[in-house]
């Protein structure tokens, strides 16, 4: 099995778990660029799309961790050649997610004003987070049954179905976002920021009928529900819990973070806007190979192929640091035209730039904690996440956060908390590693 662990055959999981990966953050981007040049309150729009986008995402993220769980669980049982011991075990978590995110949606739904305030959102940017979350919302639990599959794929080794999903519905938003935000002359009125929205919603449609069917066609995984409950439910649960903690330290900080934006006036929250969406794309890019790391490490694990391990965390985080470092690159060399694809507008764009040299420069340190992330969710070291969260967030990126406030330091403070708050994360999991798995390699 060690022979397996090779450029080609971890690319070969990496690549299209990248383009998978990168599917929601591409989502946000094309919004961010569209909206920010909408010609009728374009200002306005960018920051409602920003607010509104760093709420789903952060509902997305703590429900959507089942997907990591899952293709924890089946990667583990395919490596110790069990995987027909499993197949209940899906339909029951897709159910109980699905579940709880209509449950989260009701009951947002009738206090998204209230919301927004608490993200110090007023006036005509109050007005448009409210109609256009009003929309977006109910692709949430669309999103959820997509990511569930994609982590059935993942788990069954397979990353090329969940990607041909994701460009599906990439492709299909940029062309709605052009038709239904500026229209068609004689054909379709412009919608604005409304119509960013319903392509949005649209897309998250398609790519979960293209999700259903590929899972009955491609796989013996069976979406019936059956009453009685699978052994590695419990499991599941916990693990899932551990990530949901983990997943609202997470937020915390991209909240914490908007909210003093926010608070900063209408030109910061834009910046911010775009800045974040970069750093969000960058992060699913690098994600790549965390994916590479979570598909092949739970199979791994689970043939107790230690060497293999070893040698495939070493592998995933060297490619993972050529990755950042070409996105470094992109970044220098089209540091300007990068800003001017989101908006036109100059007092934006300088905020903008005040601080995008921070977001390039965390790249490589950012490698780290997202490459090694993956590794451990596929390990199943879903406690020990949630414990790195917890530290880093809390630790590190609120103190450095409010301290850079006290400071008066603005965006670039935010931005610095961001960087603390990652170098936490990823020196924390290569020391937990080294720890765990090199005693396990020397004995084996």
């Amino acid at each position: 099995m060690t022979k397996a662990i090779n450029f080609k055959n971890i690319n070969k999981l990496a690549i299209p778990a990248t383009i998978a990966g990168i599917a929601e953050p591409l989502l946000s981007i094309t919004d961010t660029a569209i909206v920010g040049n909408i010609p009728v309150d374009g200002l306005e729009s960018l920051a409602a799309a920003g607010i509104v986008g760093s709420f789903l995402s952060m509902l997305i993220w703590i429900l959507g961790q089942t997907r990591s769980v899952i293709s924890a669980i089946i990667s583990q049982y395919l490596g110790a050649g069990k995987l027909d011991e499993v197949k209940a075990l899906p339909a029951q978590a897709i159910f109980l997610n699905i579940g709880l995110s209509i449950l989260i949606l009701l009951s947002t739904i009738f206090v998204v004003e209230e919301i927004f305030q608490l993200l110090n959102a007023s006036g005509k940017i109050l007005e448009y987070c409210i109609s256009y979350y009003s929309i977006r919302v109910w692709g949430f639990p669309l999103t959820l049954f997509v990511f569930a599959v994609m982590g059935i794929f993942r788990g069954l080794q397979n990353t090329f179905w969940p990607m041909m999903i994701a460009i599906v519905g990439a492709v299909l938003n940029v062309i709605l976002d052009l038709i239904l935000v500026y229209g068609i002359e004689g054909v379709v009125a412009p919608m604005y920021l409304e119509g960013a929205a319903w392509a949005s919603l649209i897309s998250q449609g398609v790519m979960a009928i293209m999700a259903f069917s590929l899972l009955i066609i491609k796989t013996d995984i069976s979406l019936k529900l059956k009453l009685r409950l699978h052994p590695e439910l419990g499991r599941l649960v916990v693990m899932s819990l551990n990530l949901f903690v983990r997943a609202l330290a997470l937020n915390t900080a991209l909240i914490l973070a908007v909210r003093e934006a926010t608070t900063l006036g209408d030109r910061y929250i834009a910046a911010h806007t775009i800045a974040i969406n970069l750093w969000l794309f960058s992060a699913f890019f690098i994600d790549g190979y965390g994916a590479a790391g979570n598909i092949m490490g739970g199979r791994l694990l689970g043939a107790k192929d230690y060497k293999g391990l070893w040698k495939l965390a070493k592998k995933i985080t060297l490619y993972g640091v050529f990755v950042s470092l070409f996105l470094m690159l992109l970044g220098v060399i089209f540091y300007r035209p990068v800003g001017r694809m989101f908006s036109n507008e100059e007092i934006v764009l300088e905020s903008f730039y005040s601080i995008f040299f921070i977001v390039i420069l965390a790249l490589p340190i950012n490698t780290m904690a997202f490459v090694l992330d993956g590794l451990f969710k596929g390990l199943g070291e879903m406690r020990f996440l949630r414990n790195v969260l917890l530290s880093a967030t809390f630790l590190g990126f609120v103190p450095t956060l409010f301290f850079g406030k006290f400071m008066g330091w603005g965006l670039i403070g935010i931005w610095i908390a961001f960087t603390i708050w990652m170098v936490i994360r990823g020196g924390a999991l290569v020391v937990k590693f080294r720890r765990k798995f090199r005693p396990l390699l020397q004995n084996h």
